[in-house]
């Protein structure tokens, strides 16, 4: 039967120790499968998340739970997994909160400080009472914006909202959402060192991690990142695949039945599970054994009706 860790004790130790773990958002089943399978074969603990334009793409924060549930179980699972809502609203954070996720991400950054801390400490009322972790946003993070990046987050802001009970906390530092532009300023490390120096045990969060080079991660991770959110890397790397599957022409092959989507789709979802390990290998995520675990599917199931 499916556990869902909150996480805790792992960005504590990731904080504490210079290291960061992943947050992996998920599309669909191919991506929830990719994942599941990087992780075990990695022996590392998974966040697996979900923003709520995929959550309803896919039949809703309910469905997504147990699909996430199922795979683990059917795919024999054994590393800490933790399943987080991202970026979601008041609503959808107390939804997930009764469907059992472990660990939920309230993004008040529309509100203004005030609401947004007021409905923070209401979610973490609701979350801690079962035991989920609970996520917030200060300092907007950039949506595909130029190269000045997304605003700063404040300092103040960053130890009022720990002292009020989050456990872990993104903070805006120049990074955006989705495709770094050219001519991109890059993170503001002297703000992250202020709001780390603050908050000096507290996980912080880096969001748009796709596309920020690995120097720029890495240092981030010695100043205190714990936790980095992976989307857009994934998508790239599965519409590369994808694309070379068709301009290779298999999708034409009939006689092997190349258009049939187990087959169409496979070179995406094997691209994510490479790029995510090699994500791992960035972030320096601590192995929880040392066991050698094969994850992949039956691939005689390709060719059957």
């Amino acid at each position: 039967m499916a556990y869902f860790d909150n996480g805790n004790q792992i960005f504590k130790d990731a904080r504490k120790n210079h290291y960061a773990v992943g947050a992996y958002n998920t599309n669909n089943l191919e991506w929830t499968r990719a994942e599941l399978r990087a992780a075990e074969e990695t022996r590392t603990p998974l966040l697996i998340q979900v923003s709520t334009g995929a959550a309803k793409y896919m039949g809703g924060y309910k469905f997504v739970k147990d699909m996430v549930a199922d795979q683990m179980d059917s795919m024999n699972i054994s590393v800490p997994v933790i399943l987080n809502l991202d970026h979601g609203d008041f609503e959808s954070a107390k939804e997930c909160i009764a469907l059992g996720y472990s660990s939920v991400m309230f993004d008040g950054h529309k509100l203004d400080t005030e609401e947004n801390l007021a409905k923070t400490k209401e979610i973490i009322k609701l979350a801690h009472e079962r035991g989920i972790s609970v996520e917030a946003e200060i300092g907007k993070i950039g949506e595909n914006q130029g190269a000045d990046g997304g605003e700063l987050a404040s300092v103040e802001d960053a130890k009022t909202f720990v002292a009020a009970g989050v456990d872990k906390l993104a903070c805006g530092i120049g990074n955006i959402h989705g495709v770094y532009p050219a001519g991109w300023k890059g993170l503001n490390f002297d703000r992250l060192k202020e709001i780390a120096e603050a908050v000096p045990n507290e996980p912080l969060v880096l969001h748009g991690g796709s596309g920020i080079p690995e120097d720029q991660v890495k240092k981030a991770i010695q100043l205190g990142i714990a936790k980095v959110n992976i989307n857009t890397e994934f998508q790239l790397a599965f519409q590369k695949a994808t694309r070379e599957y068709i301009e290779a022409k298999k999708d034409l092959d009939k006689g092997n039945k190349g258009y049939d989507p187990r087959k169409l789709l496979l070179p995406g979802t094997e691209a994510i599970t490479a790029a995510m390990k090699e994500m791992i290998g960035w972030l320096g995520t601590k192995t929880i054994d040392d066991e050698l675990k094969d994850a992949s599917f039956d691939r005689s199931s390709l060719n059957e009706e």
